[in-house]
């Protein structure tokens, strides 16, 4: 899932491009009065715009590639939870991640200069819709909260966007996600690692089976369990033996 680029987006691009080449060579025309020439300084400025075309692609390419979208978008919804919790405490909040029933529309509870922020987290394949805007606002009243967000590693519809903007509600999707992240980690690969282990996760005696870092405890929505140290290179976990 690439940057987005909407239809009206797409129809200016194509619209620039055709002004473009015919500004090249009307101006030729104009100024030799000969066909030919016209016609090769309209050659020359598609074979440049496709040069160009070609590099913003491969530097998109090697931004998405530094994010680590590709590592946050095989994540599942609890993952993406406590992703975004090391995000916030590496951008200086106080980050919390709600109970899995009773959270009251917030999946995360932020702390920041004194002001209170209710967070929606939506790993989603699919655009996120006006569900979450509404779940997040009444998250908002509940907690009593100054902010209220919802952050995606994908887009909004037009509707959770309208919404959003008479409810006050701010909404991160994919494109300033990779921002976040890059912000923190520029210019370097794959900055999606941070370290995903829970603040009150330790270490064990175990290694995981699949790459063979140490496994370490970590307490999620529905318990304390062991996952690998090298997440989310290596996703393995592994339920808790009772004795």
């Amino acid at each position: 899932m690439s940057k987005r680029r909407t239809k009206k987006q797409q129809k200016k691009v194509e619209a620039g491009m055709q002004l473009i080449l015919l500004l090249v060579g009307g101006t030729t025309w104009f100024l030799t009065q000969q066909l030919y020439p016209a016609l090769i300084s309209v050659v020359v400025a598609m074979i440049v715009i496709i040069v160009v075309a070609a590099f913003i692609r491969k530097r998109e390419k090697e931004r998405l590639r530094n994010s680590g979208i590709a590592d946050i978008d095989r994540m599942n919804g609890i993952e993406f939870e406590h992703y975004l919790k090391e995000l916030y405490q590496s951008r200086g909040y106080t980050a919390e991640v709600t109970s899995a029933s009773g959270d009251y529309g917030a999946d995360l509870l932020l702390k920041k200069d004194g002001r209170k922020i209710v967070v929606q987290a939506k790993r989603y394949a699919k655009d996120v819709g006006i569900k979450a805007v509404q779940e997040v606002m009444g998250a908002k009243s509940y907690y009593r909260a100054e902010e209220a967000r919802v952050v995606s590693n994908s887009y909004f519809t037009k509707a959770a966007r309208e919404l959003a903007a008479k409810g006050q509600v701010m909404l991160v999707n994919r494109d300033e996600l990779i921002d976040y992240i890059l912000q923190l980690n520029p210019g370097i690969a794959h900055a999606v690692p941070l370290k995903m282990v829970d603040s009150e996760s330790s270490s064990s005696n175990e290694t995981c089976g699949k790459c063979g870092s140490p496994m370490v405890l970590r307490k999620g929505k529905r318990g304390e369990f062991l996952g690998c140290s090298s997440f989310p290179k290596c996703r393995n976990t592994r339920e808790l033996q009772t004795k």
